[in-house]
């Protein structure tokens, strides 16, 4: 993120002065955020379904007589610890392990299923983040359109600078905020 904020206002600072470098910063450095939240969310996704995954294929594997070895040992997530308390319960009262696997699955499922439609009926607040954010881009081309340059009155005047300041500042907190509200029980933020 810092190297976004650099190249942002670095390419600013080229570009239209130092308002322009504030507010290509600023933008930059939340563009390269979301990108890294997102790659990360989508690994950790991933790793989930795969430990789901293969914790169904070690419950069908003991219903089939196979031996598991330390298959449920690696894994950090809930689902994983749930799945070793699940083998420390076997072991301790003799309860059939692979259906206590196959109920940490199915409870894993459902609760990655109403997290789902919790991001479902998040996404239409997200859409109106994202939407209010852009609507200053429509302002500059109705600047446009009339036949004024606001890109020099936002970055080269007084007036104008210190508005362009204050919408970045205030476009960031509210998608910071519309992302906070929108993370759910599940993905805080």
């Amino acid at each position: 993120m810092p190297l976004a904020a650099l190249l942002g206002g670095g390419a600013g600072m080229l570009l239209g002065g130092p308002v322009a470098a504030l507010v290509l910063a600023a933008y930059g450095t939340l563009a390269a955020r979301a990108v890294l939240r997102r790659r990360t969310r989508r690994a950790a996704d991933l790793a989930h379904r795969r430990d789901l995954d293969r914790l169904g294929a070690v419950a069908a594997d003991l219903r089939a007589g196979l031996p598991v070895g330390g298959v449920l040992d690696d894994g950090e997530g809930r689902t994983a610890r749930l799945a070793r308390a699940a083998v420390r319960l076997a072991d301790r009262t003799g309860a059939p392990l692979a259906e206590l696997l196959e109920r940490v699955e199915a409870d894993a499922r459902a609760a990655d299923r109403g997290l789902a439609s919790a991001a479902a009926q998040a996404a239409g607040a997200r859409a109106t983040a994202w939407l209010l954010a852009a609507l200053p881009l429509g302002g500059i081309g109705l600047g446009y359109a009339i036949g004024v340059d606001p890109v020099a009155v936002l970055l080269h005047t007084p007036v104008g600078g210190g508005s362009a300041v204050a919408a970045v500042v205030l476009q960031v907190g509210g998608l910071l905020w519309a992302e906070r509200l929108g993370a759910g029980p599940g993905r805080a933020a």
